[in-house]
């Protein structure tokens, strides 16, 4: 091997490394978010074929040319050349392509020590596949190949990883899930509140431990930690022994899940805001999300508290079979089993005003800054914990008055324009979206602009749902920016049907032409919904 050959193979590999570096960043980003399960990051990957693999195969196919130039003319030293330099141009170019659109990320990426020995393997697993490749190429135009198939293949790689590490990461977590677990048990007088449901947990954890922190030192999983994992850091870090009452936030997507958090934490009071066809596409039923959803109150000891939004049929259906202390909170009332209602309800768009009502006669006024009718429905479900834990009136009226927006849900942001924008994108559920829907209808000073890709993780009902959810849509807004050629399908369906006219539906690829066309359309006192972002592991097509 000459001087020219060997520079060769350093620069092809030097290209190399940095292209599945960028690509290792992106799959281990999507990894975390699939919460390091390979079967679930495996399914990611059968979504995503088309995107993951079509742009490789193009690269893949440039080293197939060469190749079969090179059995056709046998001219190694003219082709390797010619080879190594478009091959290169074109890896470069991806490169560049892929640095230049820039999106920030709901999630980020977090480098936890997990994230840290996922990535390490997958290094670990690419060294070995191009040191073969160093061995079994021929020749300049072989190495190409060879690196251009380790490259196309990298999704399968680090899918491989998280296969091959799993066990080792079970241990861990394992680990450090039993020092969580005796930590928050020797915390005798401790109080634990979890909170689950299909949507709505996330404000009314919010909710409560701002009304809660009138009277106790209150820690709440922040953010969207509601993972074992996530839960199990915030209980070894986060967790002191001065604090009184901890709010955590149990997600789920798959049946089980709950049930593991329970077994965590041992919750006293549980609170289920909601059920509905939300993650359908892990649950695969409604049932097994009815099932999941009721682990949290199977969980509780005799002489705990299960609390139940009476206007959702299913957690009703559950709040009457369920043997231990239950209170059922409503905004529609009728019912002589609820223990709490708003009446008077009063919406604007400078917040909501509604008068709490409960089963044992206590009586008050409410006023928040808050938007959307579904709010009134979580602040009941912190009230009926905040009146469980002792709670007066007066300091529940007082914490309700203090509550901020929960960022990205119906959150408005400031701006300097004359312009009021929500900011909803975290509300992808049928519910959530309507009331956003619904809330922008008291903005009535301008033209009220709608910008969603519609709603995701509805499994087989997602079509239907987007459907409907255009329909109220065209009843609601003056002007639609749908994002996704293909995911706007059903939203244009369901705006047709309400007649909705179709000059003013503009559809666009993706969130920075949205944004682009903002700008040139809004003027002073429009108000502009952001309905949804899709998560960082879904397309907008």
């Amino acid at each position: 091997m000459n001087r020219m050959t060997v520079i060769l193979y350093i620069l092809s590999a030097s290209i190399f490394a940095w292209a599945v570096y960028l690509l290792s960043i992106r799959q281990l980003h999507m990894a975390q978010l699939e919460g390091y399960k390979p079967t679930q990051y495996l399914r990611w990957i059968t979504n995503n074929i088309c995107s993951l693999f079509l742009k490789e195969l193009i690269v893949l196919a440039v080293a197939g040319l060469f190749l079969a130039l090179y059995y056709v003319t046998k001219n190694e030293v003219l082709l390797g050349y010619s080879a190594f330099i478009v091959w290169a141009f074109v890896n470069v170019y991806m490169i560049y392509k892929n640095m230049s659109v820039k999106r920030k990320a709901k999630k980020p990426l977090r480098f936890t020590p997990r994230a840290i020995r996922l990535f390490i393997t997958n290094l670990l697993l690419l060294l070995l596949w191009t040191g073969a490749a160093c061995f079994l190429a021929k020749n300049i135009i072989f190495f190409i190949l060879y690196l251009s198939l380790i490259k196309f293949l990298h999704p399968l790689n680090m899918a491989l990883s998280t296969f091959l590490i799993y066990p080792f990461e079970m241990l861990v977590h394992y680990r450090y899930y039993r020092i969580a677990q005796l930590k928050i048990a020797g915390m005798k007088n401790l109080k634990v509140i979890g909170i689950t449901g299909s949507y709505g947990k996330t404000s009314t954890k919010y909710f409560l431990k701002t009304i809660l922190s009138e009277k106790y030192n209150t820690l709440m999983t922040p953010e969207s930690y509601n993972t074992p994992m996530g839960i199990t850091r915030v209980i070894r870090e986060q967790l002191k022994d001065n604090h009184e009452v901890f709010v955590c936030e149990m997600g789920a997507r798959n049946v089980g899940d709950i049930k593991t958090l329970c077994k965590l934490v041992n919750p006293t009071v549980g609170i289920l805001t909601s059920i509905g066809p939300q993650h359908l596409e892990t649950f695969k039923s409604l049932a097994n999300i009815v099932k999941t959803k009721y682990e949290l109150i199977q969980a509780l000891p005799y002489y705990g508290t299960a609390i139940f939004n009476g206007d959702n049929s299913y957690c009703l259906n559950l709040a009457r079979k369920t043997g231990i202390e239950t209170l059922i909170y409503s905004i529609k009332g009728g019912d002589s089993d609820i223990f709490l209602t708003a009446e008077g309800i009063k919406i604007s768009k400078e917040g909501l005003r509604f008068k709490v009502k409960s089963q044992d006669g206590i009586e008050f006024e409410c006023q928040t800054r808050l938007l959307g009718k579904h709010n009134v429905s979580n602040l009941l479900a912190a009230i009926c914990a905040a009146l469980k834990l002792g709670l007066t009136p007066d300091e529940i009226k007082r914490g309700i008055s203090k509550i901020e927006p929960v960022p990205h849900r119906l959150e408005i942001l400031k701006t300097n324009n004359g312009v009021t924008v929500i900011d909803d994108a975290f509300n992808s559920n049928p519910v959530g979206s309507r009331e956003a829907l619904e809330a922008i209808k008291e903005f009535t000073d301008g033209s009220r602009i709608v910008v969603t890709p519609g709603m995701v993780e509805l499994g087989s009902i997602e079509y239907e749902e987007n459907k409907k959810f255009g329909k109220v849509m065209s009843k609601c807004c003056d002007l639609a920016i749908l994002v996704g050629i293909k995911r706007s399908k059903p939203i244009i369906e369901g705006l047709k049907m309400g007649n909705f006219p179709e000059d003013k539906i503009i559809v666009v690829p993706d969130l920075n032409e949205a944004q682009k066309k903002i700008g040139q359309i809004v003027k002073v006192n429009d108000v502009v919904l952001f309905e949804n972002d899709l998560p960082d592991n879904y397309n907008e097509k």
